[in-house]
């Protein structure tokens, strides 16, 4: 199957629409939370993408109506570097006066910014939104956290099995229909191409392994109370999902020695030179493989799980429009979230940057008109997961919890019940603070 080639800034952009958390500047904010003034400057602060232009295109056009629409109201959008976003945001919450109204945030980041009393609860605007129905379920998890929903989905953006073509064709291997299979594939391609890796994987590459983890069934953690979490990491079944992940290391695969250490930018950097037969990446990394030497040699399908007829549950990142709590400007910000994240405006921001729609009906629609979307489209359908909605899993992801883990493993230097416990131990303790 060949590609159609998405042109101009929208292939351009999809190498970014990963992006996580941009930052926030200095403004000059009146009044202060608890006031609602229906006039005055409503200020915005979104993410600053590789080739921006296309997006400020549709994000001026939400606002030239919305200012039309609400007399004596000015709407001052910023675009943040995403590289100094923590410092910066954190400098918002501790001083309101100089934070904005609205912000685009990363979908990991929810229950960290509630914890910090930087995010307003917008459950009742939210449940009466009349797009709500068609939200998908893991978008609506990303703003929510203890029942409570703190912002609204913007877009999303999820991994899914990238293979080569020609070598498929060359080698008569058909496109795999379980990770038995990719994992038997990779290991022919391997064998008669020993210069390639068969399936590049990364002892670094957590979203990568993830889907391993929970197509045999594993969880990262389940809760056990209000906001509180236990590992399950070291669950029988996560261990078999660790275990299917970890064997892809070797001379047969991906030696331990070169991949152990690869993140997934590392992956998609392999795959795109040419120097794999498979790789696990986003939608968002198109752009990387046209401009690399697989172009017109490569195909796309949802990961499989491990029975046919399956998808492998892929981790959905992205980004939420939420409203800050210091806001004075209540109704106004809430009224300019449900603009900037509806139907409409992200079915433009999909045409303007590549971002997939958080409206299961709006992304049926841009995959009949994007044929290239569509494996990534079926599979957030078929169930995509998130990490745990807790502040601490940002103290997990900063320590590396994962990673060792399973560096430790393909390395040999642990085996897989000794890895995954030491893993459960230190999220156990991460989840306690």
């Amino acid at each position: 199957m060949k590609l159609a080639v998405r042109t101009g800034a929208a292939v351009a952009a999809l190498a970014m629409a990963g992006t996580l958390l941009a930052g926030c500047a200095p403004s000059t904010s009146q009044g202060g939370a608890g006031e609602d003034a229906k006039s005055g400057t409503l200020r915005v602060w979104l993410f600053r993408e590789v080739g921006n232009k296309p997006k400020e295109r549709v994000v001026d056009g939400v606002v030239r109506r919305f200012e039309k629409q609400h007399d004596g109201v000015r709407v001052d959008v910023q675009y943040i570097p995403v590289d100094s976003r923590a410092e910066k945001i954190k400098g918002a919450f501790n001083d309101p006066s100089s934070a904005p109204d609205l912000i685009e945030y990363g979908n990991t980041d929810t229950a960290g910014y509630v914890r910090n009393g930087g995010l307003a609860d917008v459950s009742a605007e939210f449940g009466d939104r009349s797009q709500a129905s068609d939200t998908d379920r893991a978008a609506k998890e990303s703003v929510t956290v203890d029942g409570k929903v703190y912002g609204a989905p913007f877009f999303v953006g999820v991994r899914a099995l990238y293979y080569r073509t020609d070598i498929f064709d060359d080698l008569g291997i058909e496109p795999p229909g379980t990770l038995a299979e990719v994992a038997s594939a990779a290991r022919k391609i391997r064998a008669e191409r020993p210069e390639l890796y068969g399936l590049v994987v990364g002892g670094a590459y957590t979203y990568g392994a993830m889907p391993f983890i929970w197509a045999h069934g594993g969880e990262l953690a389940k809760k056990s109370g209000a906001g509180k979490y236990t590992a399950t990491i070291d669950g029988a079944r996560a261990k078999k999902g660790i275990a299917a992940y970890t064997d892809l290391f070797g001379e047969d695969n991906c030696p331990a020695a070169k991949c152990a250490g690869m993140g997934g930018n590392d992956n998609v950097e392999a795959f795109a030179a040419g120097k794999a037969g498979m790789a696990v990446a986003g939608d968002f990394n198109r752009q990387a493989m046209e401009d690399g030497k697989v172009k017109d040699d490569y195909a796309v399908l949802p990961l499989p799980g491990t029975r046919r007829g399956t998808v492998a549950p892929a981790f959905a990142g992205g980004n939420n429009i939420g409203v800050l709590k210091s806001t004075s400007h209540r109704t106004l910000a809430v009224g300019l979230m449900r603009e900037l994240a509806g139907k409409a405006t992200q079915r433009k921001l999909f045409d303007a940057m590549g971002f997939l729609p958080t409206f299961t009906d709006t992304r049926a629609q841009v995959a009949k008109k994007e044929p290239f979307v569509e494996p990534f489209v079926k599979t957030l359908d078929a169930g995509a997961k998130s990490v745990p909605v807790t502040p601490a899993w940002a103290e997990i992801d900063a320590g590396l919890v994962l990673p060792t883990m399973f560096q430790q493993i393909a390395g040999g230097k642990r085996g897989v019940d000794e890895a995954a416990g030491e893993a459960a131990e230190k999220m156990d303790k991460a989840f306690a603070e």
